[in-house]
């Protein structure tokens, strides 16, 4: 077996599953879960719609470069979204099965393994990230993301020589756990220093249709490179999804975007890595692109259950005001938050994410994850508000 399997951590899920084992919650109360990032709102109805109708297209294999078709409709979706010149249907967009494949599959054809195979990633993060920075055998770089700098990665603090060795930096824009929002002049900054160090810049967007201010949408890595009159998104590749967008996260359905350069041999390993997208969920994935009314009415639901929960627990707890994605990351009272977590389970049956388990120790021993929570808010309104109500009651008990 390939050796670089043991370097891989549990996935978060797992150590929560190990941290619960043995505790008994109260009969009396429901199990509530805020712990996957799993959206529970209605999927869009015209893409289910769109599946069944091209069902009998089961028959076909599907091309890895997808249908001209998608590939146009995501091309127009991000134009107008992020207000670009133009985007390349042809060349510059591959649907995939998902972000979390694209991601993967992404740093294996993009990491140069024989010299110093640095992949930057901001701390805590998504696992995946560093899951394929190992198996590609490279090494992760963790940049932490505090409060002081608002939960959003510092490059200016990384050296030059360090910079040297990084070949890939991932952004996460919103961020999980985080929620954070990459502002536009950060991104800029960064493609400075990408060209200034010859680094590849992969920004993880799925979560940019989920903001809490309609007026104030946020920002995209190609939006940076539009405006700096960056035509060809030179070194720069964005991940979206439909999972969060359209509450589809069982179709499997995003797509990589950006500098053709780097997507044609990310293609052509693509073809031998055997990940088409089916024909029927691509002709639902245009349905999704498509319409941005059921993405509006989404928002309006997350901004009702965020205003809601925050009324709930501003009072007892401390967290960035939210401006996008679905979680909220609250510090713990006492600071422990594999304790707490524990604790809530045991007395109120309600299940959260520990920061510490989507964190690493930095070079002081620090986890910047740790002492706080991530809660996934993705469910209905009132079971959110419940698990909110139980969390306060528990913090109010001391």
């Amino acid at each position: 077996m390939n050796p670089d399997l043991n370097a891989l951590h549990p996935y978060p899920f797992e150590k929560l599953s190990a941290l619960k084992k043995g505790l008994t919650p109260p009969a009396g109360l429901d199990a509530i879960a805020l712990t996957i990032g799993e959206p529970q709102h209605a999927p869009y109805p015209e893409a289910l719609a769109a599946l069944v109708a091209h069902q009998h297209e089961m028959a076909r294999y599907p091309a890895t470069n997808g249908l001209p078709e998608l590939r146009q409709a995501i091309a127009d979706w991000a134009v107008s979204r992020f207000a670009l010149d133009a985007l390349d249907a042809e060349h510059e967009v591959i649907p995939v099965n998902g972000t979390r494949e694209a991601i993967f599959a992404f740093v294996q054809a993009a990491l140069d393994r024989t010299r110093a195979a640095k992949v930057a990633v901001p701390n805590p993060f998504y696992q995946i990230y560093e899951g394929a920075t190992l198996l590609a055998g490279g090494t992760p770089l963790y940049l932490d993301c505090t409060a002081e700098n608002g939960f959003r990665p510092d490059f200016s603090a990384v050296s030059a020589t360090t910079w040297q060795d990084v070949q890939i930096v991932f952004l996460c824009s919103p961020g999980n756990p985080t929620g954070a929002v990459t502002t536009m002049d950060e991104f800029k900054a960064l493609i400075k220093l990408a060209d200034e160090h010859d680094f590849i810049i992969a920004s993880d967007e799925c979560y940019s249709e989920l903001y809490l201010d309609e007026a104030a949408p946020p920002p995209g890595l190609l939006q940076a490179c539009a405006e700096l009159g960056r035509g060809d998104f030179r070194r720069c590749v964005v991940f979206h999804s439909l999972s969060k967008r359209s509450n589809l996260p069982g179709l499997r359905s995003g797509f990589v975007a950006g500098d053709a350069t780097l997507l044609a041999p990310f293609k052509r390993y693509r073809t031998y890595h055997g990940c088409a997208m089916s024909l029927p969920v691509q002709r639902a994935s245009i349905a999704a692109w498509q319409n941005e009314a059921h993405v509006r009415a989404n928002r309006d639901a997350y901004r009702e259950k965020f205003a809601a929960v925050t009324k709930v627990l501003a009072p007892v707890m401390d967290f960035p005001a939210p401006e996008a994605s679905f979680y909220l990351w609250p510090a713990v009272p006492g600071g422990d938050d594999i304790a707490f977590t524990k604790r809530l389970y045991r007395e109120e049956h309600v299940s959260v994410l520990p920061g510490s388990l989507m964190g690493r120790d930095n070079a002081q021993g620090v986890n910047p994850g740790a002492g706080r929570l991530r809660l996934a808010l993705v469910a209905e309104l009132e079971p959110t508000l419940e698990a909110a109500r139980r969390l306060r009651r528990m913090i109010e008990r001391g």
